[in-house]
């Protein structure tokens, strides 16, 4: 059937449709309740079965994986135009700091080393196999839809069907793992509070923000409507940034055909450069950084939805074996990292931080937020806060090694990023250790638990 502009229509039409779909599902069924689950998730789950890979009962076109390429440029444009650079707030929260960024990038670089060192003795496999577990897990679907493009535009075709079935299985295993884990730390007696997933409250379980008194603005007007309706602002600005990073890729593409340059990663540049010179001008009043953020959780969510349906199950299939070692050797990571690095770089409340970098770690901060609620209903332990200034020294290490790692083994350097991401992860804990920067994390008068796992 020829592509044209109702061929877009219909496959939004779809999606929107799958995810109201997911939304009743979520907001109704109580084990979807329990679960967590996205609707988004819940969206290209049906997507899925239900699309030409299914079913066949939902007529896709074949551009599914266009849509999320352009979705994911979206959202990396949008992260770097939605708020200011401000890099002076790290010193606060060093120890999240430091724990964030050697467990995001040894993720990276021992998901690489046991491909190459251990699987790769036993099956021939693409030399970006081993970049799917963080890609998917820490990186969540939006740099899965970018790592997974990059290799697919360098001759993987299949990278990106595998790196989505990465990021669901991330999902899985961040929710039902947490829960887990969540429950086991209560028999243990290391969390002061527990609500479990039926104690959460109504709007975490459902979904839905029933008392209007909770209910939060998704943006501010910046310029009258009468010149130009606010939201169109803010949607042009992104779709502008994310526009210009595709013609600098084509650009590049005619210089230098040899070089490929993701859409994503140029949109991030140039919105990053956008954003640093519309802060030195009175334009920056006019940018609303919450609109901005409510549209880039848009374009995720559609992102997702998109991104499983396009999934190919005989590619999946194909290399089930490989997946299935490749994912439980990053829950076997994630599973030490709860259980021996956690207590030993907190000491104080210690469950509640892992928690929560559990649920990072395997899906998305969100995810992270919801399992954190389950051992600390009232977020009284500052977790949020801790990796909310955290996070302004982490984006630029995990958006940048998004962006490099891909490049860097299509480029041949596979032994060179094990062995940089091996060295940045290991040293900086060895030096938040020397500097004995966990010993200086404890609130005063706060009692010390489990300093050290139970054997």
């Amino acid at each position: 059937m020829e592509f044209d502009a109702w061929s877009v229509f219909v496959d939004v039409g779809a999606i929107c449709l799958l995810l109201l779909v997911g939304k009743l599902l979520r907001a109704s069924i109580p084990l979807v309740q329990r679960l967590l689950l996205p609707a988004s998730i819940l969206a290209g789950g049906l997507g899925l079965a239900l699309g030409p890979h299914g079913l066949g009962l939902i007529p896709f076109s074949d551009q599914l994986e266009t849509y999320a390429t352009i979705l994911t440029a979206a959202v990396f444009g949008s992260l770097a135009l939605s708020a200011p650079m401000n890099w002076g707030r790290l010193r606060r929260a060093r120890v999240m700091w430091s724990y964030s960024v050697s467990t995001y990038v040894l993720q990276w670089g021992l998901g690489a080393l046991f491909t190459v060192g251990v699987l790769g003795l036993f099956v021939q496999l693409p030399d970006g196999f081993g970049l799917l577990l963080a890609a998917g897990w820490a990186g969540g679907f939006g740099t899965a839809s970018a790592v997974g493009t990059t290799l697919a535009d360098n001759g993987w075709e299949q990278a990106t069907s595998l790196a989505f079935t990465s990021a669901t299985t991330g999902v899985l295993v961040a929710i039902v793992g947490g829960l887990i884990l969540a429950k086991w730390s209560v028999r243990k007696g290391r969390v002061a509070a527990y609500a479990g997933a039926a104690g959460l409250p109504a709007e975490l379980r459902t979904g839905l923000v029933s008392n209007p008194n909770d209910r939060h603005p998704i943006g501010y007007a910046t310029v009258s409507p009468n010149s130009l309706e606010p939201l169109a602002l803010q949607l042009a600005l992104i779709v502008a940034v994310t526009f210009a990073g595709y013609l600098v890729t084509e650009a590049v593409a005619r210089v230098f055909p040899d070089v490929s340059v993701p859409v994503f990663a140029a949109a991030f540049l140039l919105g990053m450069l956008f954003r640093l010179v519309i802060d030195r001008t009175p334009a920056r009043a006019y940018l609303d950084s919450t609109t901005i953020r409510s549209l880039s959780g848009t374009a995720t969510d559609l992102l997702v939805t998109v991104g499983i349906a396009a999934i190919v199950p005989s590619v999946v299939v194909a290399y089930a074996v490989p997946l299935a070692l490749l994912f439980g050797f990053g829950l076997l990571f994630c599973v030490l990292v709860f259980t021996l690095l956690t207590p030993r770089l907190f000491l104080d409340r210690w469950v509640e931080r892992g928690l929560f970098t559990w649920g990072w770690l395997t899906a998305s901060v969100s995810t992270g937020l919801a399992l954190l609620r389950i051992v600390d209903p009232k977020l009284r332990t500052g977790t949020a806060e801790e990796f909310g200034l955290a996070y302004v020294g982490f984006a630029p290490v995990e958006i940048g090694t998004a962006i490099v790692a891909p490049l860097l083994v299509i480029a041949g350097f596979t032994g060179g990023f094990i062995a940089l991401a091996l060295v940045l992860g290991i040293g900086l804990l060895i030096l938040t250790f020397a500097l004995r920067w966990p010993a200086k994390t404890g609130e005063p008068g706060e009692r010390r638990t489990d300093v050290a796992p139970e054997g």
